[in-house]
């Protein structure tokens, strides 16, 4: 190595340090719009709840390792966008999308799997997805809204949840809390908003305003 280059390349010692251990930008998703329909009367946004059909590849050999037409039930899928139901890549490349709007996500390995890795996806794999939304829905009323009722934030609501919840509410209100009126409520809920009927509202099921929330 020629010694002038060495000095020409790094002057300052502490600049140089300085340089490499800068922060690494924050990897980005590459997004491509396939088709965007005429007319767009809404966009999706942190909070709303999609539903998308989509084919996923990995980018190093064009393997196609999962699609939602061809595997499962064929049936598209629902999630929340925004708080992390899916992987980073798909919250931050499908906002402000329109319904019947396709895209396709090019995700590099921090926003997808990293270093894990899952099933047919190598640790370290860019992941290439083609999806199609098809529908957007009003999601959770607020994140702050479903995480202030969520006191043990594991991203459902119980019934003893929901009812603290609207005693609070009440007596935020100036209203007197009455037991029984309130397990009522929560039944009421929990009968329109559980829709698998495990005993908990998810996040996703948290998607239609009542009165009583």
């Amino acid at each position: 190595i020629i010694p002038s280059l060495i000095t020409k390349t790094c002057v300052f010692t502490l600049l140089c340090s300085t340089v490499n251990a800068a922060k690494l930008p924050e990897p980005e998703v590459k997004t491509e719009v396939l088709y965007k329909p005429f007319l767009c009367h809404r966009k999706s946004k942190y909070g709303d709840i999609l539903l998308v059909h989509y084919e996923g590849f990995l980018e190093s050999n064009g393997t196609l390792f999962h699609s939602s037409r061809q595997h499962g039930d064929k049936s598209p899928v629902w999630f929340t966008l925004g708080i992390s139901e899916v992987i980073k890549g798909w919250d931050k490349g499908l906002q402000n999308m329109c319904s019947g709007e396709r895209r396709k996500l090019t995700i590099p390995p921090a926003l997808a799997y990293g270093k894990e890795g899952k099933g047919k996806i190598a640790p370290e794999s860019t992941l290439i997805f083609e999806i199609e939304l098809i529908e957007i829905r009003n999601g959770p009323r607020s994140h702050e809204s479903f995480q202030e009722m969520d006191l043990n934030d594991d991203w459902k609501l119980s019934k003893a949840e929901v009812k603290e919840y609207l005693k609070k509410e009440f007596e935020r209100h100036g209203y007197p809390t009455n037991d029984t009126h309130h397990e009522v409520m929560v039944e009421d809920i929990f009968k329109k908003e559980d829709e698998d009927q495990d005993g908990f509202i998810s996040a996703r099921e948290f998607t239609y305003k009542h009165d009583e929330l």
